[in-house]
């Protein structure tokens, strides 16, 4: 075959391939893209035997067939880059980790159309961007509410980015935040269990529903308790959807400090702090949740990757106040 940077390819269908669909066939020839990317060639007519294209995925390849496929450059992604300045904790040629600031956005999107991390990582890593989909752009395999701070990788070729993706999805991924609540979960070492799904009274939210969601568990153990007002928090997530720690506890009675989605917190609890410190818990500006470990399988080298980061300043803040109880 030829060689992986070169934009035409060519290649023939071994005895045992016979019969394979074309799309199937051609991701066991091109393993460095994603399944979607090939059949896009495909259909588009980049994919041809004896000068004629083959346009149907479906296609059953023949022994002995010969296949040119021609692969186009990687576009510019959309998002443009922005040298904003990250703080980087591993980097290699497949993947990158980085902390992201309380108050960054990940993705662009309505109301937050640029100065994201994906902004930010368009400008970083620049031509060590393979593509993703055939797009320059780094693979965010997940994320961070705009609010939470913490550690997040994102994969800069399709290899990464499909094994990433597939970790995550299998549950192979271990992720570790800390939170400061409202309350102290009781017992100190345990879990919470509930579908999430959109809330059916405010539809900008998420709830623990009986209907429908998709499952969610979330592990926790107190690490701290300040009195009976407040806790200190580590978190595992053995599920990864949308808000699941802030709605979990949120739903336990135990809202996380500082959040303005689900943070309601009762009257009497508030009564129970001397009012200099009550009011400046209820001052932090941002969900108290800190996302400080992630671990996953390197997805070139099958080496296991483990990253840690400390409780960010205004966190720290928080707990030293609320040592004052």
């Amino acid at each position: 075959m030829d060689g992986f940077n070169a934009s035409l390819h060519t290649a023939s269908v071994a005895g045992e391939q016979a019969g394979t669909r074309l799309d199937k066939w051609l991701a066991a020839a091109l393993p460095e893209w994603s399944r979607t990317r090939l059949k896009s060639m495909i259909e588009s007519g980049q994919v041809s035997t004896q000068g004629i294209p083959v346009r149907d995925p479906a296609f059953k390849v023949r022994a002995g067939q010969v296949f040119a496929f021609e692969v186009p450059p990687a576009t510019p992604a959309t998002p443009a880059p922005q040298p904003i300045a990250l703080d980087v904790v591993y980097e290699d040629e497949d993947l990158i980790v980085v902390e992201k600031p309380a108050g960054m956005v990940v993705h662009p999107a309505p109301g937050s159309p640029d100065t994201t991390l994906v902004n930010a990582l368009l400008a970083h890593c620049g031509g060590s961007l393979s593509g993703i989909g055939g797009v320059k752009r780094p693979g965010i395999v997940h994320r961070l509410d705009k609010d939470t701070s913490g550690l997040i990788v994102a994969a800069k070729n399709d290899v990464s980015h499909r094994s990433l993706s597939q970790q995550f999805a299998t549950r192979r991924v271990e992720r570790g935040y800390v939170a400061v609540t409202w309350g102290v979960p009781m017992p100190p070492t345990g879990s919470i269990e509930g579908n999430i799904g959109r809330s059916p009274v405010n539809r900008k939210k998420m709830a623990v529903v009986s209907q429908g969601g998709k499952p969610a568990l979330t592990r926790y153990v107190v690490r701290r308790a300040f009195r009976d007002v407040a806790a200190l928090l580590e978190c595992r997530l053995a599920t990864g959807r949308t808000h699941q720690i802030r709605v979990h506890l949120a739903a336990a009675g135990h809202p996380l400090i500082g959040d303005p989605l689900y943070g309601r917190v009762t009257l009497s609890r508030k009564r129970a702090v001397r009012p200099d410190l009550r009011d400046r818990i209820c001052a932090f500006p941002r969900q108290a949740l800190h996302a400080f470990s992630i671990g996953f399988m390197h997805p070139r080298t099958n080496i296991w990757h483990s990253y840690e980061s400390p409780i960010p300043p205004d966190i720290n803040m928080l707990v030293r106040s609320l040592e004052a109880l």
